[in-house]
């Protein structure tokens, strides 16, 4: 494992345990993203998405396809982009991919954060009524 993995693995660490508070306790389904390897889930996301568990979401190669039906992926990644490039958060309409394969329309607020001098994406989730 290269140096920068293994510091990027800290940092997701890291964070994950200033807000575990917020993960363990939320409503709502979260994930924090720094890139398609350094992620993390909190119980309620993997489970709406139908993992046994939030390790199991976070060993996904890639979470874009594995997790976002593909008519929303453009839609997820403009979102993104405006909360790397510009620092604004979104709130989006979107369509989840489950593990088995079946959809799930949601809410997604994206919302860009610091920590360490590293922009990271943190995602709640929401079901559609």
């Amino acid at each position: 494992m290269s140096s920068e993995q293994k510091h990027h693995e800290e940092l997701v660490s890291g964070f994950y345990n200033q807000l575990k508070e917020v993960f363990d306790s939320s409503e709502q389904a979260i994930y924090l993203y720094l890139d398609d390897t350094h992620k993390i889930c909190n119980r309620k996301f993997a489970t709406l998405l139908g993992f046994r568990s939030a390790e199991e979401w976070a060993n996904v190669k890639n979470p874009l396809e594995a997790s976002i039906d593909e008519s929303s992926q453009a839609t997820v990644v403009s979102a993104y982009q405006d909360a790397m490039e510009k620092l604004v958060a979104s709130n989006i309409q979107v369509k989840l991919k489950k593990k088995d394969g079946s959809t799930l329309n949601a809410s997604v607020i994206m919302v860009p954060v610091a920590f360490q001098g590293h922009l990271f994406a943190l995602h709640f989730i929401s079901p559609a009524k």
